[in-house]
């Protein structure tokens, strides 16, 4: 059984995993995997060209056409469309893998092994990168063990914390963060039955278009509600709106903005309530671009904020914002805070040196 990793996990494991070593990626649709893939070889130089092998119908698309060369009257393929031909690495990301036809997946073989195709060498450098479905619900080819053999394997579930920072440094909707945050449960949402192929589960990918709808309407209708039931599902739909008529979830924004209007509000917060709301903090803190233009008042926010949980013996959601702050997923908060709150440093080290 392939071992499961995250995405930060999986960041570490591009780095470690030599050029000449494949990777196979087994999941479920919509987690991400090519966006992740594709930002983070592009933040490295490397072009990325993607394959959606469950899509092709010829092999000539991936390996090139025939030709007759008039030279030597043998045939030859010329080299595909998108064929490097500068010399530069590439990253080739052969996605739906165990949805590609026979055909497709024979073409491969020598490009998975020797990193060539009809006779034509990639670049040295270039990386190979497979993901595949995995469930009952996809229609999928059995893959070759000869073939498998030739990956590392891994299954990939990205964690709901970093689908959270995710969504707040691509600006999605609050309310969807929000939601999420305190119904994580819906992100990947396979848990009811579906009753045919066409029933409708809440996804990541689901929810950034639900982000896409509703991000500049304050008000939602009926109409609103039927459409992002055909995004996620009736389920999902009806605890979204429900989530959306209850009391308002206080933010990170909200008090680290506007410290004096919600600070009696937080002293009446429940643990868990308070646990969201430190991980909204750092969020803010690492991904905000209301940081760089209230620096000061951010930072005497967050300093009265942990004050209030310590003086009102509030030691377990304190605990648990250190937790956060030595968990290494928020380096740009971290600097902010080493930075603008100096003072907190030391309260921290004393607390973790108490217990």
């Amino acid at each position: 059984m392939a071992i499961t990793i995250n995405a930060s996990e999986l960041r570490q494991i591009l780095d470690l995993t030599p050029a000449d070593q494949n990777i196979m990626l087994i999941g479920k649709h919509g987690i991400g995997k090519s966006e992740i893939l594709s930002r983070y070889y592009r933040s490295k130089g490397f072009p990325v060209i993607t394959f959606f092998l469950g899509q092709m119908s010829d092999p000539g698309d991936l390996i090139g056409l025939p030709h007759k060369n008039p030279e030597n009257d043998k045939t030859e393929f010329l080299p595909p469309y998108w064929f490097p031909t500068d010399g530069r690495p590439i990253v080739l990301f052969l996605d739906e893998l165990n949805r590609a036809r026979p055909e497709i997946l024979q073409s491969i073989m020598d490009l998975t092994l020797n990193k060539s195709l009809a006779g034509k060498t990639l670049p040295e450098g270039s990386r190979i990168i497979s993901a595949v479905n995995e469930g009952e619900e996809y229609q999928l080819t059995e893959l070759d063990p000869a073939l498998v053999s030739r990956f590392n394997l891994y299954r990939f579930r990205p964690s709901v914390p970093e689908w959270l920072l995710w969504a707040s440094e691509c600006r999605l909707d609050e309310r969807v963060i929000n939601f999420i945050q305190k119904e994580e449960k819906f992100l990947d949402d396979d848990s009811h039955p579906a009753e045919n192929s066409l029933d409708r589960h809440p996804d990541r990918r689901s929810w950034k278009r639900v982000s896409d709808i509703i991000k500049n309407q304050t008000e939602l209708s009926l109409i609103h509600k039927k459409l992002i039931s055909g995004q996620i599902g009736t389920i999902a739909t009806n605890k979204f709106f429900q989530y959306l008529q209850e009391k308002e979830t206080l933010s990170g924004k909200d008090i680290l903005l506007d410290w004096n209007k919600h600070k009696a509000k937080v002293q009446q917060l429940a643990l868990h309530e308070l646990s969201l709301l430190n991980e909204s903090l750092f969020r803010f803190m690492e991904t905000s671009s209301e940081l760089e233009n209230n620096k000061t008042k951010v930072g005497k926010a967050l300093e009265s904020y942990l004050k209030l949980l310590q003086e009102n013996n509030m030691n377990e959601a304190y605990a648990h914002w250190i937790s956060l702050y030595n968990s290494g997923n928020y380096p740009k908060a971290i600097l902010f805070i080493l930075s603008q709150t100096p003072r907190l440093y030391k309260d921290i080290m004393q607390f973790i040196n108490s217990l």
